[in-house]
């Protein structure tokens, strides 16, 4: 076959992408209990911190997926579903999702009211979905929203000698979006991209001035106060 640009300025073009062979969206929420967390030193003045010194109404929390390994997708089982009245053969994909939890306090007043990171705390959570997605495709989870709050806290005073604990309770809440993808070579025709045109740089401003008063100035009458309206003469 003979080479050349097609008519219109499109051309016979082979692209390297990924074909989407399935798309869902869920949402999870989940608790998580995280207990006998060590209070952390008070970073002004170097001292172990105790129940007392902080703010238990004030605990916070914060989630995000870690940095190793975040979502490794541990296997996918083949299964028969009727959808629509047809057979057909589905993955049974199971996932696991590893994230870190990081616990925040506020000092009480008198300490300065500051708030402290108490800990960082790693958990991993799984889950079955349902996806076409035969072997060698690629299952990518991408989190669209990601958050925490606190459900209960108490600090534990413990003894003497040791250190005090916070026990806390988190409910964790995310959105995510799951693809099965995989690699493939298209051939379509398209027109090549051009290049926008270059935006220009604005002119210089004209030199403005400030407005003047030439009621004021320069005049060679006398200026006296303003005349009172006749309705209010009496």
């Amino acid at each position: 076959m003979k080479s050349g640009n097609l008519s219109g300025g499109q051309e016979l073009l082979c692209i390297n992408t990924e074909k989407v062979y399935d798309w869902i969206v869920n949402e999870a929420n989940f608790d998580l209990a995280i207990d006998d967390l060590p209070l952390p030193v008070n970073p002004i003045t170097g001292v172990q911190l105790e129940c007392d010194d902080i703010d238990i109404d004030s605990v916070t929390c914060t989630v995000e997926p870690a940095a190793v390994d975040p979502v490794v997708i541990l296997d996918r089982v083949d299964q028969e579903f009727v959808v629509d009245g047809a057979e057909v053969t589905l993955q049974i994909v199971n996932i696991r999702k590893t994230f870190d939890v990081t616990i925040f306090v506020d000092l009480v007043p008198e300490l300065g009211g500051v708030t402290v990171e108490v800990g960082t705390v790693e958990f991993s959570r799984c889950e079955q979905v349902i996806l076409c997605a035969p072997e060698d495709t690629d299952i990518d989870v991408d989190f669209t929203d990601l958050s925490c709050f606190v459900c209960t806290a108490a600090c534990d005073a413990g003894t003497t000698t040791g250190i005090d604990v916070l026990d806390v309770t988190v409910d964790v809440r995310l959105c995510q979006s799951i693809q099965s993808t995989f690699d493939v070579t298209l051939e379509i025709v398209a027109e090549f991209c051009q290049p926008r045109d270059i935006l220009p740089f604005p002119p210089c401003p004209a030199p403005t001035i400030p407005p003047q008063c030439p009621v004021v100035f320069p005049s060679s009458v006398d200026v006296g106060p303003a005349k009172r309206s006749s309705t209010n003469e009496a």
